[in-house]
């Protein structure tokens, strides 16, 4: 197709819609006399015109730029309360009865949709064995969320959901550590030999700056993806912007420069 701008005749060359990023637009590409000719026989003469004028530059102003919002999660509690297990049957809808301790840290990432927006959930699953527990501590600067599980039938684990939290925040360091969001779970309430109640988990969550708390079952799956949906909205409050795309944006600008002309040599 020819075009003109500024003046200049132009083949405008449509540049195909990147449907990713919802973009089109038409830029104009000066053309040299010799492929003029050859596309524009019946143009006036005042269309011909040599490879000495000065091409026209566009210049591009980008916009905006697509942000993809990472929520990470931290996952802690004493050994054997289910870590891994909620874990894996929030991602994956699995359940191993087969016992394997967390060494260090490991996570996984699944993208969900939280108030209209995509976000993507990295979840740690950190060690529970003290042996273990240093090597784990590493991984929660950054967190935007932290997950204490305890187990209903084991007091211990209960008890030591107080020590759990203190030291992420030490770890942590976040930048408001009173208002710094935290969900408690309670796993395995499949179980019948329970021996902590509802109302004495409750009552410490009321303590510590009313923490949501949830009672699940990552066996049966109860309560596991309600619990996970009040992480993810709570850390959405703390969220980490990650940028992609920084080189396709979303919108662009073109504007007319003429771009000044010189007889030396550009070295």
């Amino acid at each position: 197709m020819l075009t003109y701008a500024l003046g200049l005749p132009c083949l405008a060359i449509h540049l195909t819609k990147l449907s990713h990023l919802s973009i089109s637009f038409v830029k104009a590409v000066p053309l040299l006399s010799g492929e003029l000719s050859a596309l524009v026989k019946s143009e006036s003469s005042n269309a011909i015109f040599s490879r000495f004028y000065s091409p026209v530059y566009f210049s591009v102003s980008v916009m905006a730029s697509r942000k993809k919002v990472l929520l990470k999660v931290i996952i802690l509690g004493d050994s054997g309360v289910g870590k891994t297990s909620l874990m894996n049957q929030y991602v994956n809808k699995k359940f191993s009865n087969q016992y394997k301790a967390t060494i260090g840290a490991d996570f996984l990432t699944k993208e969900i949709m939280v108030d209209d927006r995509l976000v993507t959930m990295q979840i740690w699953d950190t060690a529970g064995q003290e042996r273990f527990q240093s090597l784990g501590v590493s991984f929660y600067r950054g967190a935007d969320c932290a997950v204490l599980v305890y187990d209903v039938t084991s007091p211990n684990t209960f008890k030591s959901l107080d020590g759990w939290r203190d030291e992420f925040l030490i770890q942590a360091c976040p930048r408001d550590p009173e208002s710094f969001p935290f969900v408690v779970i309670g796993n395995k309430i499949d179980l019948e030999n329970r021996a902590i109640s509802t109302k004495r988990a409750q009552g410490w969550c009321q303590s510590k700056n009313n923490i949501p708390y949830f009672e699940t079952s990552a066996k049966e799956a109860i309560n596991v993806e309600q619990a996970f949906q009040c992480v993810a909205k709570n850390a959405l409050a703390q969220e980490t912007e990650v940028e992609l795309y920084n080189d396709f944006p979303d919108q662009i600008k073109l504007t007319n420069e003429q771009k000044p002309r010189s007889d030396s040599c550009a070295c």
